[in-house]
């Protein structure tokens, strides 16, 4: 078990942000643009979008392309990740990025969707969601999508097999060798897809869930009805 995920978000990303675009394109197999799409999909209509968690802005920039009228924040912990969304979306001048805590959010504007890509598992549910509704205007939604252990038995061999090679291929790239060798932990005792469900519900959200790819990955968005 992993007892304290996000400790491990500056020991995974301290070093990686160079290389982030391409990594997870190449080891989601292209799937990550498939998700995100899939995001995409389910944000309606919408003059603000915060983006938490954007790292280096792949999602933040689908987002203010989809919606070139909206403005988009940006939130990320990691600093180095923020440079490297910045000179990658120089070309957007209604996008701007902020260096905070997802959990400790503290921005005076409320927004009609709030999205989270490979964020959820490290934090805690009632936290970033009590947080989040602190931003989110009426009717708004909370769109969240991370990694999930499938439960079909095939699909679980494939994951093992799949973080076996990942481990091997870390051995060659020692910027992203702990995230080979401590994701797989994390992704098998994290049940962040139930205790966000739970904390929407406890939040007056009404939730509907979408699982993806053989239940490697899923979509929770949480809209608020008051």
């Amino acid at each position: 078990m992993i007892e304290s995920p996000k400790k491990l978000v500056p020991k995974f990303f301290e070093k990686t942000a160079k290389s982030y675009d391409k990594v997870v394109f190449w080891t989601t197999f292209g799937k990550d643009n498939y998700w995100k799409k899939e995001i995409l999909k389910k944000i309606s209509s919408v003059n603000t979008v915060l983006d938490l968690a954007c790292g280096t802005g792949i999602l933040t920039r689908l987002i203010a392309d989809a919606n070139p009228n909206a403005k988009i924040i940006g939130v990320d912990i990691m600093q180095n990740y923020l440079d490297v969304a910045k000179t990658n979306s120089q070309n957007y001048d209604n996008m701007a990025f902020l260096n905070q805590d997802a959990e400790k959010l503290d921005i005076d504007s409320k927004f009609d969707c709030i999205t989270a890509s490979y964020l959820p598992k490290y934090c805690n549910a009632e936290t970033l969601i009590k947080t989040c509704t602190k931003h989110l205007e009426n009717n708004g939604k909370i769109i969240f999508h991370d990694f999930t252990y499938p439960k079909n038995k095939f699909a679980q061999s494939l994951f093992g097999l799949y973080f076996v090679v990942l481990n091997a291929i870390g051995i060659f790239s020692p910027s992203w060798k702990e995230v080979f060798s401590d994701l797989p932990k994390l992704l098998r005792s994290t049940t962040w897809l139930d205790d966000y469900e739970k904390a929407m519900m406890d939040n007056g959200l009404k939730t509907e869930k979408k699982l993806l790819t053989f239940g490697s990955s899923a979509i929770l968005v949480g809209k608020n009805i008051s």
